[in-house]
């Protein structure tokens, strides 16, 4: 189904005044987001926080609801938090006591920073080993040597769909269908994935699914969501709870939230949760299945033509490929480009190796200039972003 590309740029403020080729970092929201932001500020600014919050209920509500249907879940199954990370931490960390000396995470070659720091941070505390998957000739997640990896030892698999920085896209229900018929719990990193691709946590076989409302959903910033399945939030408590996540029940006893709110914690941006709600929504209506293929279209045509500029290596792996499209110049440092770009009023980011360490080593990668598309561009300003990057390499 082809989308309204007019309408869309229309809704969208920020595609007046800059090429924005860094939605992989905050994509640019459209006027309902911005409207439903702004109005919850104003409302908290006429009658006061706590009761603009009480009179919003059913606005707040309606994004866990939002939340729910975009990954196929149930709203009881969503906690909303302040990022995708806090989202996963909260899971993972959850796991905690589970881990003994020995035990083994399995997770794939190009792992985001803050997950491995964060296995890390439990191998230190528990003796736990993490253990990259291999990459198959591809180079995304292969699930052959996945399977080859399970024994007894392995306690969690957790990779990242959408890894930072590039196009790759791992195979995620094949990992899944792996982890089911092991018994081992499964949390996906969706950060990259939500409002870029379509998300079924059924078909994934995903126990856990976090993810961010300022990339790809092109909600506010400081908003993000969990999903657990429902079976699995009762047998995990949280790495510290409130009395939101929880009711102190006698002088010495505290009873846990039945429901995925016992991941979150009281105080919030309710104007910003308010926002991601209309964000998925906004998103759902365009239907996640045209939003892929517009932005697979038009990544595919800038991979394309970025391929043929003299100096330029597109890096980007894996068979199936995504809206991130990541390359180097020969010669040109990644932020001298960023730089010289951004002087041309165009937006993309950077990946540095610190970011996807196992990968970038493997690679021999130090860095690489990331450029990430959204279904609102437009494939003249994939012909103007190529024309500058030919100019300054």
């Amino acid at each position: 189904m082809a989308l309204d590309v007019a309408r869309a740029r229309r809704d969208t403020p920020g595609a007046e005044t800059v090429l924005h080729f860094n939605n992989a970092g905050a994509a640019l929201m459209p006027s309902p987001v911005i409207d439903a932001v702004r109005n919850h500020i104003a409302l908290e600014a006429a009658i006061g926080g706590y009761e603009a919050e009480a009179r919003e209920n059913e606005a707040i509500e309606r994004t866990y609801a939002a939340c729910a249907r975009l990954v196929g879940g149930e709203a009881d199954e969503i906690a909303l938090v302040e990022n995708a990370t806090r989202a996963w931490d909260m899971a993972f960390y959850a796991f905690a006591a589970r881990f003994r000396a020995g035990d083994r995470i399995l997770t794939a070659e190009a792992e985001y920073a803050s997950n491995v720091i964060a296995y890390l941070q439990m191998a230190r505390r528990t003796g736990a080993v993490i253990e990259p998957v291999p990459s198959d000739a591809d180079g995304a997640l292969d699930v052959d040597a996945l399977a080859a990896m399970i024994d007894d030892r392995v306690k969690l698999i957790a990779v990242t769909q959408i890894p930072t920085n590039g196009g790759l896209v791992n195979p995620a229900a094949e990992i899944g269908a792996v982890a089911r018929g092991a018994g081992i719990p499964y949390i996906l990193d969706a950060c990259q994935s939500a409002g870029q691709i379509p998300l079924d946590v059924g078909a994934i076989g995903c126990d856990v699914l976090s993810a961010t409302g300022r990339k790809y959903l092109r909600g506010p910033r400081g908003t993000g969501f969990l999903w657990m399945r429902r079976d699995l939030i009762e047998q995990l408590e949280p790495p510290f709870l409130d009395l939101h996540a929880a009711e102190w029940t006698g002088r010495d006893h505290y009873t846990m939230r039945a429901d995925a709110k016992r991941f979150e914690t009281w105080e919030g941006n309710v104007a910003a949760k308010i926002g991601l709600g209309v964000a998925v929504d906004y998103a759902l209506g365009w239907g996640l299945d045209a939003i892929a293929e517009r932005i697979e279209m038009l990544a595919d045509g800038l991979r394309d033509r970025l391929g043929g500029v003299a100096g330029v290596t597109v890096q980007d792996l894996g068979r199936r490929r995504c809206g991130i499209v990541g390359f180097t110049a020969e010669g040109r440092d990644s932020a001298s480009i960023q730089s010289a770009l951004a002087a041309r009023g165009i937006n993309v980011s950077v990946s540095p190796r610190c970011y996807t360490r196992y990968d970038m080593d493997a690679r021999g990668l130090e860095s690489l200039v990331r450029a990430s598309v959204h279904y609102y561009n437009t494939e003249d300003e994939v012909d103007r972003f190529c024309a500058a990057v030919e100019e300054i390499v």
